[in-house]
């Protein structure tokens, strides 16, 4: 609402405009059904874009194990040292396979229809609770074809590692399966979203109309914005008031009567003069 003040000329001056956060919740409360509703449409609308437009992905992922090289599988000791040895590797190997080297051998040993560029976006790999064991995640529509590019990745990568590093290698743990359901899109999300934008909305909406609403609503509105006092105020009678008026608009004028006793007084004449006629008109049949 708006704040004015009275100059020596008589008239009044915009200042500023401030905000009732009182009116503002009591505007929120009663436009509730506008929220509810634009929460309702935008979540449905988050949650059938992501189950109609966005396409389902499925991710497979292998498990690889690390060592450093001095611990040989036959039975050799293994200390603390190795294993620090082999964590710090798994960091490594983490970024090796990503190495255009790398996935351009897996594309030629899977046959696959797609650039390094495209391949590289779909691999990620990750250490398993700081071990030294790691895994190697593929994202794809398809799930068979992830399937076949983490194991490739999984089958290539040790080959890889030996040629380049002499001092470790690494052992295939667990090959990738083909996922039985989708990972993505996350349609929870979206909905969650759509819903909160829908809330967003609905609120921005109702503190517009609240702030260009300037209409007067009751006597404080004139006291507190324009520093008037109030001299009188008249009662707002209604159709509804027992004992108010009522105006009823007919053609081009208006037809001004009484109240809820005018009415029902109105009422009980009519009906009893209607039966005075009908009792009058039975007479006179009965005379003939």
């Amino acid at each position: 609402m708006s704040k004015f003040r009275k100059t020596e000329d008589g008239e009044f001056n915009e200042e500023y405009q401030d905000i009732d956060l009182l009116r503002l919740l009591k505007a929120f409360w009663h436009r509730a059904w506008l929220i509810v509703i634009a929460a309702v449409i935008c979540g449905a609308a988050g949650f059938s874009y992501a189950r109609t437009f966005i396409a389902p992905t499925y991710q497979s992922s292998a498990t690889m194990y690390v060592n450093n090289g001095s611990f040989a599988l036959g039975g050799a000791t293994f200390s603390v040292s190795d294993f620090a040895s082999s964590k710090a590797l798994v960091d490594r190997y983490v970024v090796f396979i990503k190495t255009r080297m790398m996935l351009n051998e897996v594309i030629e040993r899977a046959n696959l229809n797609m650039s390094y560029g495209a391949l590289v976006g779909k691999v990620s790999a990750a250490s398993i609770n700081d071990t030294e064991m790691f895994t190697i995640t593929v994202t794809d529509s398809d799930p068979e074809r992830a399937t076949l590019i983490a194991n490739t990745i999984a089958d290539v990568l040790p080959e890889r590692v030996e040629e380049i590093m002499n001092q470790s290698s690494m052992k295939v743990v667990d090959y990738a399966i083909v996922p039985s359901g989708r990972t993505g899109p996350n349609v929870t999300r979206y909905a969650t979203i759509g819903i909160l934008v829908g809330v967003i909305i609905a609120c921005a909406i109702i503190v517009v109309l609240e702030l260009l609403d300037d209409r007067i609503h009751d006597d404080q509105y004139l006291i507190q914005n324009y520093a008037l006092p109030v001299l009188a105020s008249i009662p707002d009678y209604s159709s509804g008031s027992r004992r108010g008026y009522y105006y009823k608009r007919r053609g081009y004028g208006y037809k001004y009567g009484y109240g809820y006793g005018y009415r029902r007084s109105h009422s009980y004449y009519a009906k009893a003069s209607s039966s005075y006629a009908k009792a009058a008109s039975a007479a006179k049949e009965d005379k003939k």
